[in-house]
């Protein structure tokens, strides 16, 4: 493009790759008297990075029926094997924790006597291996509905691919306990909905349902707040 009869300007096109990329090279200027002046090399990029979408039951049906997209289940072994839809992927974000060191021991005791008993759960932590096992089984430009329980997990989960270079990742907003019975064709002895139901809370009613919040809330401030819990524990007469 000529500027007010100096000289010319050159400018290399729009390149891209699985980011989009705008790359400027360096700024040439013809002086008057056919000297060439070259400028500072110019680059500036732009990344732009897809969103997870975050879909109802039905619409990830149709995401799996209609747009091919691979189910991949992140819950623990427990809640798979209750229920799962056929033909997913499970790789757990969580895995139990086995561990033995004195710390973990105490831990896992209280999560044991207190979430365990009342509502089924294990004692997991992070697994490792999530995105590498991931990435063995399905490729980054896989398109891929994750799914857990609540929607927490798998919120976290597609948050680690996208981070691994997925690009085309959904999750159920509410996981599958907002899945209606025959939306997807499931495979264990409970429905989809009510695979993350075990338990005392499953027989005792509203009663254990709220003892276990109470319980709960009580490790979570031992674990968080151990110095004020051994004051208050202090305070209560023998």
């Amino acid at each position: 493009m000529a500027a007010g009869g100096l000289g010319t300007c050159c400018w290399s096109t729009l390149s891209y790759t699985s980011h989009f990329r705008v790359r400027t090279s360096s700024l040439v200027v013809k002086a008057p008297r056919g000297r060439l002046v070259t400028g500072t090399p110019l680059r500036q990029s732009f990344v732009i990075k897809a969103e997870v979408k975050y879909v109802n039951s039905e619409e990830a049906k149709q995401l799996v029926a209609v747009e091919g997209y691979s189910i991949v289940d992140v819950r623990d072994t427990s809640q798979f094997e209750r229920a799962h839809i056929k033909s997913c992927y499970h790789v757990p974000l969580f895995i139990e924790n086995k561990d033995n060191d004195i710390g973990t021991i105490i831990k896992r005791t209280l999560h044991n006597n207190f979430s365990g008993l009342f509502y089924g759960l294990p004692f997991t932590k992070p697994n490792p291996e999530f995105v590498e096992t991931v990435k063995r089984q399905l490729p980054p430009e896989s398109k891929v509905l994750i799914v857990c329980q609540e929607g927490l997990r798998s919120s976290a989960a597609a948050d680690k691919l996208d981070r691994a270079g997925f690009e085309n990742i959904a999750c159920i907003t509410s996981g599958l306990q907002s899945v209606k019975p025959g939306t997807f064709e499931s495979v264990g002895s409970t429905e989809l909905q009510d695979a993350g139901k075990a338990g005392l809370v499953t027989v005792q009613g509203d009663i254990s349902r709220v003892l276990g919040a109470i319980l709960v809330c009580a490790f979570l401030f031992i674990t968080f707040f151990p110095d004020l819990a051994e004051k208050i524990i202090g305070l209560i007469p023998v």
